[in-house]
Formats: structure tokens, C-alpha cells, sequence
């Protein structure tokens, strides 16, 4: 099969990033994920199909529309709560009877229903990604993947990574790295810089914080350090107030990490509840509403332990 007509289920493609690799990126992220994070800012990613989503707040009811209740939807998903008179008569899901067949999308004039994801091909993701060459060139940027899990889809997102390399465009994934060796085996060659998160060191609180806990990560991560030396590799970990925020966990990280000179940073990302909203458009609850963003304090104090630990002086971040 011709590598360029493989296919895939795409997230989204995000352009001009400038914090997921080196330089200006344009990021692919791919849907599915084999983790439950608490505080996951990307819950559209974590289904590996395309999934419906609806925005109550470009609904503009039945009154004034009501298409996507006339016989649209196959499964009676979709209803109002009252009559067209009603001031509150937009449109609600049953999301236990929908079956994300997108139906309803079609006939939604204000995309308040759309889809999350859609099928790609290698040849239709890395053309939207070359249109923005110039700027690789200039930057030292390129393509990044991202999801969910990128390596979940292993042939697909080998090829996506091959086909840059053949296009002159630099590589590199975001991974969680829960997973069989053997995608990553698939998709580790095409990489220029893997940037990988170590989210909990002790594996019950892994578990209990993401679903799983920790063992599969940290032996495929040693095995990736040791089989690909000549591989980039920067460790990340999303700072969690009250989960993940303290000492002893980035000194347990650092104490993973250092060994292996292919790892050449870490680095931490605060906590945002920028996604939140997505989990109402999904007909899903946000888990950490409370939780607030790791004051600036906090964050310096960490950075603190990882600049000593690389030999860095504390002033690097300034401009």
C-alpha cells in the first residue's frame, strides 16, 4: 500500500506553535489516548473515533431552526425540553443513545454540533503541514505530534514522520509513552526530539491520578533512552497543584532522567483549565473545577532543582 494514501484519525492541526519542539511548529495532533488524566486538557483527544460534540451556547433553539430534530438523527438523540414558545428551547443530547454518526452536524446551520476529528490521509496532513516550510527554515522548526497518544496509531504516524523527513521538514512527538514497545519501535526512528511526560513518579499515585500506573512508562522510557542514544529526548511534567508539586517528585525525576545524556531537559508546565469547557460540549464533568493554576512561586522554586541539576544558572528563563 502506497504509504502517502494511509490513513488516520486526526484531532486537529494547529499552525505557528512555538513550545512543543524546536523553532516554529506545526502541530498534528491524532486522535486516541491510553490514559485517564484528571486534569486532561484535550478530552476530545481521548477517543480514537471521531466524537460529537455541541456548543449549547450557538444553539439558537427550536423555535428559529430545529433541523437537527426532524427525523435527523437516527437514534432520537437529540430534543428540546418544552415547546418552540419556550425561552429555553434549544436543543439537548442523550449522549447514552448517541452513536457520533455526525448526521446532525450536516444540518446544523450555526456548527453549535460538529465533530471532533476526522479521517486523513498521510499525503492530506503533510501537505497542510509543508505550507508552512518557510517558517521551519527560518526557525529550525518543524511538524510535531500530538494527541492524545500520537503512537497509538503507529503506522500511521510513521509514515506522517517519514514522509516529513522526506520533505525536509524536522520531527518530533509529544508521548506519554503507555504503550507496546513495539509501536514505539515503529515510530521512534522517524524522530528528531521525542518530548515525553513523567507525570508521577510513585506508581500509586500514577494510578490514581491517571488510570494506570507507572511501570509500563518507565520501562519504555529507560528502553527508548538506551536504544535510540542519538535521539533528542526532553522530559515534561504538568505541574498539578496539591498532586504533583512538590520536591520529591521532580528530584525522583531528575534521579530517572540524568543517567542518560540523550535526555537533554525537563521541563514543567503549569496547570490550566483551558480545556474545561470541552468536557460540557463532550456531555462530560470536568473532575478538578477547584484546582487552581501553581503560583509562580511554586514554579520557580521547581525550576530551582532542575537548573542545578543540568548546571544551569537560575536565570536562564530571563529575556
Amino acid at each position: 500500500m502506497n504509504a502517502d494514501a494511509l490513513t488516520g484519525h486526526v484531532l486537529n492541526i494547529q499552525h505557528f506553535c512555538t513550545h512543543d519542539g524546536p523553532g516554529i511548529r506545526t502541530n498534528v495532533f491524532l486522535k486516541g489516548c491510553s490514559l485517564r488524566c484528571k486534569w486532561c486538557s484535550n478530552p476530545e483527544s481521548i477517543s480514537p473515533k471521531p466524537e460529537l460534540a455541541y456548543n449549547p451556547g450557538k444553539c439558537i433553539g427550536e423555535k428559529q431552526c430545529g433541523f437537527c430534530l426532524k427525523d435527523t438523527c437516527p437514534e432520537s438523540a437529540i430534543y428540546v425540553v418544552g415547546s418552540g414558545d419556550r425561552a429555553d428551547d434549544k436543543a439537548r443530547i442523550n449522549w447514552d443513545l448517541c452513536t457520533n454518526c455526525g448526521a446532525c452536524v450536516a444540518v446544523c446551520p450555526t456548527n453549535a454540533l460538529y465533530l471532533f476529528g476526522q479521517e486523513m490521509t498521510v499525503e492530506q496532513v503533510l501537505d497542510e503541514v509543508e505550507q508552512d516550510s518557510a517558517f521551519y527554515r527560518e526557525s529550525g522548526g518543524g511538524m510535531t505530534l500530538s494527541g492524545g497518544e500520537c503512537q497509538l496509531q503507529p503506522d500511521f504516524s510513521a509514515a506522517l514522520l517519514a514522509g516529513a523527513h522526506t520533505r525536509g521538514i524536522n520531527t518530533a512527538i509529544e508521548t506519554a509513552s503507555n504503550l507496546p514497545w513495539n509501536f514505539m519501535e515503529k515510530v521512534l526512528p522517524h524522530v528528531d526530539t521525542v518530548l515525553h511526560d513523567i507525570k508521577l513518579t510513585d506508581p500509586e499515585r500514577h494510578k490514581q491520578w491517571t488510570g494506570v500506573d507507572n511501570s509500563r512508562i518507565r520501562a519504555n522510557l529507560k528502553r527508548a533512552y538506551e536504544t535510540f542514544p542519538n535521539l533528542k529526548f526532553i522530559a515534561r511534567t504538568p505541574i498539578i497543584p496539591g498532586v504533583n508539586d512538590d520536591e520529591e517528585h521532580i528530584r525522583a525525576t531528575l534521579a530517572f532522567i540524568r543517567p542518560y545524556p540523550n535526555v537533554i531537559d525537563y521541563e514543567l508546565l503549569p496547570y490550566h483549565r483551558f480545556g474545561a469547557s470541552k468536557y460540557e460540549f463532550l456531555g462530560n464533568v470536568y473532575g478538578l473545577a477547584d484546582f487552581q493554576s501553581p503560583t509562580s512561586e511554586t514554579m520557580a522554586r521547581l525550576q530551582a532543582l532542575i537548573d542545578e541539576a543540568f548546571g544551569r544558572g537560575a536565570d536562564r528563563h530571563e529575556p
